[in-house]
Parts: C-alpha cells; structure tokens; sequence
C-alpha cells in the first residue's frame, strides 16, 4: 500500500480498518522460503501482501489481514479440492527501492521450484496493492512507474502457464497508468479496483477504500471455482 496522508500511519489504518475474530485463531508459524511439496496440495494459492500490511496471527499462513487472508479463507471453503498457500517472501516496504523486486524473484522461484517438485499442482496468484506489482511482475507486465512498483527481474516459465488457474489483483497500482494484464492471462485475471482507490483509480482520493477488498473475498472464490 502506498504512505498515508501525513498524521496517518499505514498499520495505524490498517488497525482501524481490520477486525479480528480471536476465536478464530490457528497460531502457527508463517510459510516463507521454498516450501517443502511433501503431500502436494491440488491448488497452492501463492499471495503476496500490500506494503506494511499485517500477516494477521490468526491465520495458519499469515497471507494478509486485507486480502491474503480472506480470500485464502474463502477459496479453501468454495473449492473440493485440497488447497494450501504460500506467503510471498518479500519486504513489502515502500521506504526499501527493491522491495518489488525481491517479492517478483521469490514468486517466480517458489512457483518454478514447486511446480517441479509438485508436478500435478496447480496455482492461484493474489497479490494486493505492492503485492499486485510483484505479480504484475512475475507474469511479465512491468510495475516500473506506478506507486511501489519497479522493473521486472523475473518471470514465470511459459510452460508453467497453464498450471496457473487464476490470477487475482486487488489495488493494483499498474491501473492507474492505464495497464493491465493482457493476452494469455486476460481471461484467468479478477482484477479489482475499489471507486475512488488512490492507488488504483486515477481519480480516487480515499485512502480508506485501500482497506477494503476483504469484501470481495467470495466473488475471487467463485472466480477460482469457475476455472479450477
């Protein structure tokens, strides 16, 4: 996510914009690093969160408190198949310049490691606000220009193409320079941008609706479901 308006700190918004439900908890510790692929999952839903974002505690796989979370939630629930995730290993830092970058690296490597390792698994990309950059990124569409994005350093084997059911972008600042994800990926690409999203939306001005992409949690499930 890009640095709030001054007297407003990023994670004292998220706080604000967030609630928990303890009760829900799993305490465990957040998946980083290539994973091993013992007991390979059907669909490894690959998230990378927004800048400064919570991994949220209550979560097995600490994906994100906006979206990560919810919407691995959302999809676990929707689809009958076995379905576990990866957290993309990255700063997620608007103040560290290769932050993008090292998040582009480590998915194309989680993915292409994995992909191997798992050779029936199939993928789900979500990445939110920088985490979208990182994604933007590792299918080949540049971030170079927009709001925390940066170049492209990697990109994801054209064979692993068709394992990649679904791509799901949320505040994507690439929107606001008027791109998109193009060709292949076009028709397998849920691309969300809240009315009036400063990060996404050319013209928007509300911080606050950055926050709230949770609620689109089970149309990104349905969207998966339709292309599993």
């Amino acid at each position: 996510m890009h640095p709030h308006p001054p007297g407003t700190t990023l994670l004292a918004a998220l706080a604000a914009a967030v609630t928990v439900g303890a009760a829900t908890a799993t305490l465990a510790p957040p998946v980083t690093g290539t994973a091993a692929a013992a007991g390979c999952a059907d669909i490894r839903v690959v998230a990378a969160r927004g800048t400064g974002e919570p991994g949220g505690w209550w979560s097995k796989y600490h994906l994100g408190t906006v979206v990560g979370n919810p919407v691995y939630k959302a999809i676990n629930d929707t689809l009958d198949e076995k379905v576990d995730a990866y957290r993309v290993d990255y700063p997620a830092d608007h103040n560290q310049p290769a932050s993008v970058q090292a998040g582009n690296r480590d998915l194309v490597e989680h993915v292409t490691t994995q992909a191997a390792a798992c050779p029936d698994q199939r993928f789900v990309l979500v990445g939110y606000s920088q985490g979208a950059n990182v994604v933007d990124n590792s299918l080949g569409f540049s971030s170079e220009g927009a709001k925390v994005g940066g170049p492209i350093v990697a990109t994801l084997p054209d064979e692993l193409e068709p394992r990649i059911v679904a791509v799901l972008l949320f505040g994507n600042p690439i929107r606001e320079l008027g791109r998109a994800i193009t060709g292949t990926y076009a028709g397998r690409t849920l691309d969300i941008c809240n009315d009036n999203d400063p990060v996404c939306d050319p013209d928007g001005s509300d911080w606050n609706v950055h926050l709230r992409y949770a609620r689109h949690a089970d149309k990104a499930a349905k969207f998966v479901r339709d292309r599993v």
